[in-house]
This record gives C-alpha cells, sequence and structure tokens, in this order.
C-alpha cells in the first residue's frame, strides 16, 4: 500500500515508517522538521518536506497515496492551556487539511494519533474506551476534536479510520536504526537521561504523596515499537474491512515515577538525583490503559512489558 507518514520523521512517526517499510508498505514522509530530524528519515523512503498548514504542499504529497498515518501535532499539555491558538491552527485546521486533501485526492484510510489525555482525570482505573471523555487540557481537547471530524468524514465521505490512543510513549528502536534523540520532549525518561548526561542537575518528581503504594504517580508505559506495529495492524485492519473505531494503546501494567527511577539506576549504574516537589494541578495519581480490544480487533501485542528493557533501548543512543 502507499502510505503517507504525516510526521514521519518524528520520533514516534520514524518508528511507524520502519515498521510500515519492513512491511512492505511505500512510504512517502511528509514533515516540516519543526521536531523531526533528517537523521531518522530512511533512505528507501521518500521524503517531502512541507507543513500541513500549507495545503497546496500538502495536497501535491497526497497523490498517489491510498493512507495516511497522521502524527503531526503540537502536544505539550501546558504549552496548550498557555497558548491555544498554535494548538488550534495546527492540530485542528491541520489535521483538517489533512481530511480535505484525502477526499481531493481519493485516499481512503487514516491512522491518527491520538491520546489518553482525551480521557481527562478517568473515574476508574483500568481506563477503556467506554469512559468518560472529559479532556482537562486543550491538547486533549483538540486530539478529541479531531476524532470527531474524523467520524463525520466517515460518514459523509468514507473516509476509514483507527485513533489509537496512547498513554506514555517510552523507549527507542532496539535495533539502533533510530538514532535522532526526540527533541524538546517534557516526558520522564528523556528527563531523567539528560539529568544523567549533565544537561540538568536533578530530576524534580512532582508528588510524593499520592495514595499509591511508594507515593509517586503511576502511568502505563508503552514502547515505541509496540506502538509502531500498532499503527500497522490498524492500517491493515482498516483496508480489510474493519470499521472505524478508537482504541486504547498500552500495557495495562503500572510503573511508578520511582520505579522507574531505579530501574534507570539498575541500568545504567549511576546515581541520580531527586528533588521533590508539589503535586501538578490535573496530575491523576495512576493512569492505566486497558487495550483489550486493541488486542482482540488488531491482534496487537505488545512486546515490551519489562521496564528495565525499555529503559535499556533509551539507554542505549544516550
Amino acid at each position: 500500500m502507499k502510505v503517507l507518514v504525516i510526521g514521519g520523521a518524528g520520533y514516534i512517526g520514524s518508528h511507524v515508517a520502519k515498521a510500515l517499510m519492513k512491511s512492505g508498505h511505500r512510504v512517502r514522509v511528509f514533515d516540516n522538521l519543526s521536531s523531526g530530524q533528517e537523521i531518522n528519515l530512511f533512505k528507501q523512503n521518500e521524503f517531502v518536506k512541507g507543513d500541513i498548514l500549507d495545503y497546496p504542499a500538502l495536497l501535491s504529497a497526497m497523490q498517489g497515496q491510498e493512507a495516511v498515518i497522521h502524527l503531526a501535532a503540537k502536544k505539550a499539555v501546558g504549552e496548550s492551556m498557555e497558548n491555544p491558538m498554535i494548538y488550534s491552527s495546527n492540530n485542528i485546521s491541520g489535521s483538517l487539511n489533512i481530511l480535505n486533501a484525502m477526499v481531493e485526492t481519493g485516499a481512503k484510510y487514516i491512522v491518527f494519533s491520538s491520546s489518553a489525555a482525551v480521557y481527562g482525570m478517568p473515574e476508574k482505573i483500568p481506563v477503556d474506551e467506554t469512559a468518560p471523555l472529559n479532556p482537562i487540557n486543550y491538547y486533549g481537547f483538540t486530539k478529541l476534536e479531531i476524532e470527531k471530524f474524523m467520524q463525520w468524514y466517515d460518514r459523509l465521505k468514507g473516509i476509514k479510520f483507527v485513533a489509537l490512543r496512547y498513554f506514555n510513549a517510552v523507549g527507542y528502536d532496539a535495533e539502533g536504526d533510530i538514532l535522532g534523540k526526540e527533541r524538546g520532549s517534557q516526558n520522564l525518561l528523556p528527563i531523567v537521561m539528560e539529568v544523567l548526561s549533565g544537561k540538568r542537575e536533578k530530576l524534580k518528581i512532582f508528588g510524593n504523596d499520592y495514595p499509591t503504594p511508594n507515593g509517586t504517580c503511576i502511568r502505563d508505559y508503552i514502547h515505541v515499537s509496540d506502538l509502531a506495529s500498532a499503527h500497522l495492524l490498524a492500517l491493515e485492519k482498516l483496508a480489510g474491512g474493519m470499521p472505524s473505531q478508537s482504541l486504547n494503546l498500552g500495557t495495562g501494567k503500572g510503573t511508578s515515577v520511582k520505579e522507574i527511577v531505579e530501574a534507570v539506576e539498575r541500568v545504567s549504574g549511576k546515581s541520580l538525583p531527586v528533588e521533590y516537589a508539589d503535586r501538578r494541578p490535573g496530575d491523576p495519581a495512576v493512569l492505566i490503559a486497558a487495550a483489550d480490544k486493541a488486542r482482540e480487533l488488531l491482534g496487537w501485542q505488545p512486546q515490551y512489558t519489562d521496564i528495565d528493557k525499555i529503559v535499556e533501548t533509551v539507554w542505549r543512543i544516550n
């Protein structure tokens, strides 16, 4: 299948492009390189530099493509609350450009990078797809709105979609083919690695008084290569006639911030300086996915469930 991977030079996108390529699909990457990197591109894949807000460039790149993987989005929660205009423009307007270009060029399938942020503060754990959709930040709101737009484009124009609601993406390609470090990440493991490399003085942990076994937040960490395999399976299932839907992606296993720190110390052999700070508003104590639906419908099975093995893939490129 001819697949346009939008955001395919980025952290998750490059892993998705590799999975598609290895499975025999013809990949064209469309990326503005604002956060993606040329080092993450594969020479076997075609690359078009462009922005989803540039509709003529997007339309040109979409020509001849049968399917789209949409990973182009702003994703910093704090920034989305301070500057919603950027998120409205890039996430919402950019996504509508993608859907409109699909209609115009005849592309029929789209796999969209959504987020667990669509759930907000879940009422029960683990979180399944029937949980209330109540985002508490503007980033999560944009992801939910895009899912709603896709539902309408399915109804009106026959574009079939899968929205993959990620939990906490971590790790790097274990085979060492993807070398570009994620830039500007506010996620835990990249920050931990910056502390180990001396770029940061210490790791600040927000809250050690949560109602969890060791007082720190618990999250569902899913390896980026497992995310990539889910995109591949979702696309192939759509092409095989599966109806449009939204699916959680997570391991179903929770790991606390303190357990991450301990795993990093085991893998690196280094001690990590830590400072505890007050809780951040809006951080739930526990966030774990119920991903049974993805397993059942896609035949998807996460390969990386051991936190030390996940940390090893990050430590290897640092």
